[in-house]
């Protein structure tokens, strides 16, 4: 056995039990918002967390849900197990929500036009979720804060553009403002109101300012982001400007800015790229810190620390994009926009450590910096998210942190909308599963679809057709914890990047390459088919090429191989669905001899789905069996199958295509399921990669799309040992 070997198996030994005095944030729990709807609500409706609060006792949350124009309630008594409190219509679209004791304060945007914004500020009793008045607000209301000691609120009033109308650009008329009402014993006193003209103070369109989000201080100072016109202001109690200042620009170095199809190339730069923050939060009375995030013609990727009198304290410039990449959340086709988009920034004090929550929407990420020296925050953790998280939420008293993500996929048959809960805890971090960091150059990484492991303690991955102009074979250290990309092959034809592939699945070639099976989908001119890889990534022009034999091409689908593996001189192909002659829920493991250019199949019986589609996305030899992997194509509660299966290595022997094919038997080795809701997260639908080593060591992956209407998050997780079913 090799000293990586011994290393792997002791490194998981470890990994269940690792001390660690340090304390972490770990999720807990996912709730899916769609539980709120009635009984005999339309459930296939949109529903998005976007914005959220927590009761003063820290048992209840509540949420704004745009597309229902309610708020939504959670009991997290439990917070692992969250229960359904059900929704309050509102009579218009909620943006914000603020709790004092058990009274939530919501901004409604009631707005017929942008030209004719219009909104209140209602007192919503979270008990009998009954209304107790309401002010209007003289236009469109966007984020909403109250004060540390519950005597007044600022809401900004954003009257936003229209980004339809005269291609977006501002000044857009009306403009918004900032408006300030008292509470008197925790009820709002709509008499108090004051309006606080922000206009003339701006760089960028001054006569139009688009206040979008606030904090308040324990001065009682309101700080203001005006996202589009790059610029901050300081309000005092009174309603008087303290300061104001731009909020300046970033030259960016390192970063993927160019829209190309599928590539992740961080060799680019931005010149003077404007902040335009989002989000902002006071982590004293001197220092906020805002969430660059971009909305007209900026965004610098990052956050900023800023002291009231407009000095930046710190800036993060790449690096919180850079940690990103590196735990494979980076959004490719968000790269000519503004990148991983920072929108939200949170602050709580949790024992003696000041920490600032860093919400990256289209990475699916938060980022936790300790705070303690406002000009050097210390990123300590990246936190997986549900799809496009927007607002947080921080409960000390009882070490919690709340994400709301907005992003219902129920539209493309993806993942709905979820509320994630996050706890403080004396473990070890349980997220990432893997990375890449600690290589000397920054290896950006993705939608890894097949695994094949070595004798010699390494992983060795493939990526699929997301990032089709960077086809690559990861390097994976699964002796580490997290698992380590140590070193990435690029997959080239002529020296360049090889095209028209869609790989799913890798094995050895016994001789330092691989073989790599492509699924093909012929109405994109991808071809089904094998190829060898040289141990440097060079696919040799036809000599390297396998292509399928005209009986198996009159029977084609698009879901084709999901997996390869080898056995003595035969490679063998798992085909995800049923083809034209399959019998239903049939599927082709597929054979192909290397020394007589045969091909051959058996017939393997998956499960019949529920709903939705069932298929293989693995094929594994090792010992006396062949294992596959079978799944459904169904996210979070809805998923039923995702598991592991075993068949008799005597039972592979292939007929004929074109004929009658045996059916091989299959035994049931582990229902992974409960893994993959291990680390608090829902159900990930795409179970793609299984490696195992020669100890019977397996190691589990998921393929997260590219982060693309995804979460992002990969799991990457050891199985134990093989030969021992758990069922």
């Amino acid at each position: 056995m090799s000293a990586r070997f011994i290393c792997l198996t002791s490194a998981l030994a470890l990994s269940a039990v690792q001390a660690s005095a340090d304390m972490n944030f770990n999720r807990i729990a996912s709730f899916p918002v769609v539980k709120n709807m009635a009984d005999g609500e339309d459930t296939k409706r949109e529903t998005s967390p976007e914005i959220i609060a927590a009761t003063a006792d820290g048992m209840t949350l509540a949420y704004t849900d745009s597309p229902l124009g309610a708020l939504g309630l959670v009991d997290i008594t439990d917070p692992a197990n969250p229960q359904p409190l059900g929704n309050i219509d509102l009579g218009g679209e909620p943006t914000s929500v603020g709790i004092v004791g058990n009274t939530a304060f919501v901004g409604v945007n009631t707005s017929e036009s942008y030209t004719a914004p219009s909104g209140h500020l209602a007192a919503v009793d979270l008990t009998t979720k009954v209304e107790l008045g309401r002010c209007d607000l003289g236009g469109q209301p966007d984020s909403i804060a109250v004060s540390p000691d519950a005597s007044f609120i600022s809401v900004a009033i954003e009257n936003e553009r229209d980004e339809d109308l005269n291609d977006g650009v501002i000044p857009q008329l009306p403009a918004g403002n900032l408006v300030m009402v008292g509470l008197n014993d925790g009820a709002l006193d709509c008499a108090t109101l004051q309006m606080v003209d922000l206009t003339g103070l701006a760089e960028v369109a001054p006569s139009d300012p688009e206040p979008e989000y606030v904090s308040i201080n324990n001065r009682g100072e309101t700080v203001v982001t005006l996202q589009e016109n790059n610029h901050m202001v300081v309000v005092g109690r009174d309603g008087s400007i303290i300061s104001h200042f731009s909020a300046g620009a970033v030259d960016l170095e390192g970063i993927d800015a160019t829209d190309e199809r599928g590539k992740l190339v961080f060799t680019e730069s931005q010149q003077g790229r404007k902040r335009e923050p989002d989000a902002v939060t006071w982590i004293d009375d001197m220092h906020f810190a805002t969430a660059n995030e971009g909305d007209y013609e900026g965004g610098s990727r990052g956050w900023t620390v800023f002291h009231k009198d407009g000095t930046v304290v710190y800036d993060s410039g790449t690096s919180f994009e850079h940690a990103i990449v590196q735990i494979g959340h980076y959004p490719d086709k968000r790269s000519d926009s503004k990148g991983v988009e920072p929108e939200s920034v949170t602050f709580g004090q949790f024992g003696d450590t000041p920490y600032v929550f860093v919400g990256a929407e289209r990475a699916s990420v938060v980022g936790v910096y300790d705070i303690s020296d406002p000009a050097a925050p210390v990123l300590t953790q990246l936190l997986p998210s549900g799809v496009g998280p927007e607002g947080y939420a921080t409960i000390p008293s009882r070490n919690l942190l709340i994400s709301a993500n907005e992003k219902d996929l129920i539209e493309d048959k993806g993942a709905r909308a979820h509320v994630m809960m996050y706890e403080l805890q004396d473990a070890p971090t349980a997220y990432p599963h893997l990375t890449s960091e600690g290589t000397d150059k920054l290896i950006g990484w993705g939608a890894l679809s097949g695994m094949v492991a070595d004798d010699d303690g390494f992983i060795w991955a493939v990526n699929d057709s997301f990032y089709g102009f960077q086809p690559s074979i990861f390097k994976i250290d699964a002796s580490q914890t997290p698992a380590r990309i140590v070193d990435v092959i690029r997959i080239t034809r002529d020296g360049q990047p090889a095209q028209k592939l869609d790989l799913e699945g890798i094995t050895l070639d016994g001789k330092g390459g691989f073989y790599v099976s492509s699924e093909g989908r012929t109405d994109r001119v991808i071809p089904h088919a094998i190829y060898h890889v040289q141990a440097d990534g060079s696919i040799k022009a036809k000599k390297g090429e396998i292509g399928l034999p005209a009986e198996l091409m009159a029977v084609e689908k698009r879901f084709g191989f999901e997996g390869i593996t080898k056995i003595g001189n035969t490679l063998w192909m798992a085909v995800q669905r049923e083809w034209k002659d399959d019998p239903a829920n049939h599927v082709k493991l597929v054979s192909y001899n290397l020394e007589t250019k045969e091909w051959g199949a058996v017939h393997y019986q998956k499960a019949e789905p529920a709903t939705g589609w069932v298929g293989l996305s693995e094929i594994v030899a090792h010992g006396d069996y062949v294992y596959v992997i079978e799944r459904d194509n169904q996210h979070d509660y809805r998923a039923i199958t995702k598991k592991v299966y075993r068949i008799p290595l005597s039972e592979m022997v292939p007929a004929p295509l074109g004929g009658d094919l045996p059916v091989v038997s299959k035994e049931l080795v582990r229902d992974l399921l409960p893994d993959l809701t291990a680390t608090g997260g829902y159900v990930l639908d795409k179970v793609e990669g299984m490696a195992i080593f020669p100890d019977g060591t397996a190691f589990i992956s998921t393929d997260n799309d590219g982060v693309d209407d995804h979460s992002g998050e990969t799991m990457f997780f050891s199985i134990g040992h093989v030969s021992k079913p758990t069922h």
